[in-house]
Order: structure tokens, then sequence, then C-alpha cells
């Protein structure tokens, strides 16, 4: 059985945490299908740790900008925030990460609430794009509102802008998204449903299975109501779309709190990999649907997705 990692317990450096007062640092990660972590891995994070505090010393700092983007199947243009590092100009080709609100948020939520760790984006090299997921769209294509056609919007519409516009790796190998709440089932049902156009794929604090929730969070609004759609309920639910996985055909990291009110839903999804041997990565540690842990987490989350893109 995969370890289950709990950064608050286990810590070989708790020294580092709230580095810079913006990070908590993930001093180790999990290892896939393994039951202990490697020390080789523990050394090359810790060197990891020393050249972050090299970077919070010096003079580095990312570019946000904030651009307009098209989406012809909307008609509509939507703002979306582009974090560069700061030495851009000097690199070539860039991995991107994907970084999804959850209900009720915009495309500025991640940088007006989870400050600084946009940082991460010169500590890594990449490219973190957090675009606007509507108020309540859940990043499907709905069939019943035409204006809410966000997966088209993002996996298709948005990637080929940013391709177009910034120096990107234009292939899954350069791809990763992620998000809290409704955007991590958003994160994870893109990947699914996209492995050609994402090849790691997060979740924080997801919502990844939406049938005990009938009647929140406007999702009746864009499937209809569970009890006249079940079918479309079902097979728009992140859990029920495992069987569109190859194992290691994606890279997946999911992290949710114990607090959290999606806890039972993100444990049985861990389990449902585990059972179809799917290697995942899977933290649980105390927290709960919040911006303090959201801020903590995301880190985990760009650590993860950097480490995939290293892969040689």
């Amino acid at each position: 059985m995969p370890a289950v990692f709990n950064p608050n317990k286990a810590s070989l450096f708790p020294g580092f945490y709230n580095i810079c007062g913006i990070l908590k640092v993930l001093p180790l990660q999990v290892v896939e299908n393994t039951h202990k972590v490697s020390f080789r891995m523990k050394k090359e994070l810790f060197r990891s740790l020393i050249l972050f505090l090299f970077i919070c010393s010096t003079s580095q700092a990312a570019v946000v900008d904030t651009v307009d983007t098209y989406s012809a199947v909307m008609k509509k243009t939507f703002k979306t925030v582009v974090i560069k590092p700061d030495n851009y100009a000097s690199l070539s080709e860039l991995p991107v990460v994907y970084l999804l609100h959850g209900h009720g948020g915009n495309y500025a939520n991640w940088v007006k609430n989870a400050a600084g760790f946009q940082k991460a984006a010169d500590f890594h090299n990449i490219l973190i794009v957090c675009p606007d997921g509507g108020i309540g769209s859940w990043y499907w294509d709905s069939s019943v509102d035409p204006q809410s056609q966000y997966e088209t919007y993002i996996a298709k519409e948005l990637v080929a802008f940013v391709d177009s516009k910034y120096k990107t790796i234009k292939s899954p190998k350069g791809r990763g998204i992620t998000g809290l709440s409704m955007g991590g089932h958003g994160a994870l049902y893109l990947a699914l449903r996209h492995q050609d156009i994402f090849g790691a794929a997060g979740s924080m604090s997801g919502g990844v299975d939406i049938r005990p929730f009938p009647n929140n969070w406007d999702m009746a609004k864009k499937l209809g109501k569970y009890a006249d759609q079940p079918e479309r309920w079902e097979q728009n639910t992140v859990i029920n779309m495992l069987h569109l996985l190859t194992p290691n055909a994606l890279a997946i990291i999911i992290d949710c709190g114990t607090d959290d009110f999606f806890i039972r839903v993100n444990e049985n999804l861990h389990e449902q990999l585990m059972y179809r041997n799917i290697p995942h990565d899977y933290i649980v540690r105390p927290g709960a649907h919040n911006w303090n842990y959201w801020t903590n987490a995301v880190q985990y989350q760009l650590l993860f997705m950097s480490n995939y893109f290293s892969k040689k």
C-alpha cells in the first residue's frame, strides 16, 4: 500500500517551515507505491530547500501579468493571470501549470488570497496560468447552459493561446493542471478527458465526487437536477472516470485536509485508485476548506509538477 504522507507530523527539516514568511516547504514527498522515502530524494529536496533560500535572498521576483483571452465557443473575453519567472527572457521552453480556482472565485483568487505563492515560478522555472472558470462552471461543457463551456475553453482555447504567446513546452510532458475545491474536481476532470494535453494533474480539497451534493454549488444548473439526469451526473464525476486512465499515463497528486467536508470523497478516490493499481501521491494532514490550507497545499502541488517536468 502506498505511503500516505502527513507533512505536519513528519519533517526532516522543521526549521525550514515558513521560510521567508510565504511558504511551508515540503521537506520530503511520497514515493508512488512504495513504503518509504528514499535517502536520495531526501538529499535532492534538501538541496532544493537551500536553492529556495538563495532565491529568497536575491532580487528575483516573478512577473505577474493579467491578459485578455478570448473564447470562441462562448463568444466572450476572459481575464487570465499569467505568472512568469523573473528570468523568463533568458529561458527557452518552459513547462506550464494551469491553476484553477474554486466555486465563487475568479482568475485573481490565487494571487490575492495565497500571497507569495507566485515565487514558485522563479523557484521551479515554470509558467503558472490562473484562468477564470466562472462562478460555478465546475469546468464542464454544460449541456444545459450554452454560456458555460469551460472544458473547451480551458483545455483547448486557453492552452492554444498560452502556447502561441509564451515560450512553452507544447506537449503533455510540459503541462500540468491543478486546483482547489471546484477547481480540484475540474483539474482532474480535464486531465482525465484530455491526456493528450496534460501529463500531470492535481487536486486540493477537491469535490472529486459530486453525487453526495446534488443541491450544492450550482451543479444542477450545469447538469440538470440529479433526480432528472442521473446518468449525466454519474458520467461527469471524477471518481467514475478512472476507467479512462492507463496506469502511469498521468501523474496524479491529491491533497485534502482532515477537517474538510470533502475528505470522505477524497478518501474514496484514493481507495479506488489503489484498487485499480494507478500510481498517485495522496496527502492527508490537519486542515479545513480554507485559504490557510490551500496556500500551503499549492506548494506541494507545484513541487510535484516540477518533479514530473524534470523527469527525462
